[in-house]
């Protein structure tokens, strides 16, 4: 990869008055799109135990639709950040920095991430984020609650880098189409994945994936043309699509550069059908 990436970041501000009204947000029973157009200043919330930042909230879990998941694009001033950002200890989280400088302190491990760097954090882990640069950063935090499984040991936080993971092409596509790994999709400690997938202009998804796995895609880079639920919608950096379980999806980037995304998907769990505190069937409590 790169040494010097370069990443889509929403800036905020608002669209001029004279400015039309139409776009391409959309909601459906299947998927939503979430346009670059739509992360304006007025859309945004600020977070309790943070200072000098705001927050753009992509995805969270809703009833009916997507339901493992939280996403959200962070943005922090120079001075600011949080001692304590994760107040549920049973909750994990993946930060991937897009613009910036973010100081990130986990169990007393200290790194400083640029644009492309990853972390993992544990869930119950103790960590804290700061803005020690003199321009505002950006990071995707991705938020999932833990589901620990008996006999297999819980994965342990760690930082890494776009710029030091080798991109693996997927089988039979000479590189047209690959996959950024930073966690063992076999290693059954980790239940979720947070990957950057690549297209090479012309390179495509040649088959309508249809899965149990829920999605969070932010395109990171380029464009392309997406086939959900039977709809050709087109995406640019700066778009975010949220896919609930099953919905099919395929695509073709747009070029003329890669197209790149950051994507989330739950994995590597059984599907539970009673409540685990309760034991009842999950069709009288879901």
């Amino acid at each position: 990869m790169s040494d010097t990436p370069s990443y889509y970041t929403p800036a905020g501000g608002l669209p001029d008055q004279s400015e039309l009204l139409t776009d391409r947000a959309i909601v459906t029973e299947a998927y939503t799109v979430i346009p670059k157009g739509v992360l304006r200043d007025i859309v945004t919330s600020n977070l309790p135990g943070f200072t000098r930042t705001r927050s753009w909230i992509l995805a969270r879990p809703i009833a009916g639709f997507a339901t493992t998941f939280a996403q959200l694009i962070v943005e922090i001033a120079p001075g600011g950040g949080a001692e304590r950002p994760e107040a549920e200890p049973g909750v994990e989280g993946v930060v991937f920095v897009t613009s910036g400088e973010l100081t990130l302190e986990v169990d007393g491990r200290r790194d400083v991430l640029g644009p492309g760097g990853y972390a993992y954090v544990a869930a119950g882990a103790t960590w804290s984020i700061m803005n020690e640069g003199d321009v505002l950063t950006s990071f995707h935090w991705i938020r999932k609650a833990y589901e620990p499984v008996e006999g297999v040991a819980a994965p342990a936080s760690f930082v890494t880098s776009d710029t030091v993971v080798r991109p693996e092409p997927m089988p039979g596509t000479d590189g047209a189409w690959a996959t950024t790994r930073f966690v063992d999709p076999d290693d059954l400690a980790h239940d979720l994945h947070v990957n950057i997938v690549t297209f090479q202009p012309g390179g495509s998804i040649p088959f309508a994936e249809t899965h149990v796995m829920e999605h969070g895609l932010f395109v990171l880079e380029g464009k392309g043309v997406y086939r959900l639920n039977g709809d050709w919608v087109e995406v640019e950096a700066g778009d975010f699509m949220w896919l609930r379980a099953f919905c099919p999806q395929a695509c073709y980037a747009g070029g003329p550069g890669p197209f790149r995304y950051l994507l989330y998907k739950d994995v590597n769990r059984q599907v539970r059908l009673t409540d685990p505190a309760t034991g009842r069937a999950a069709s009288r409590w879901g």
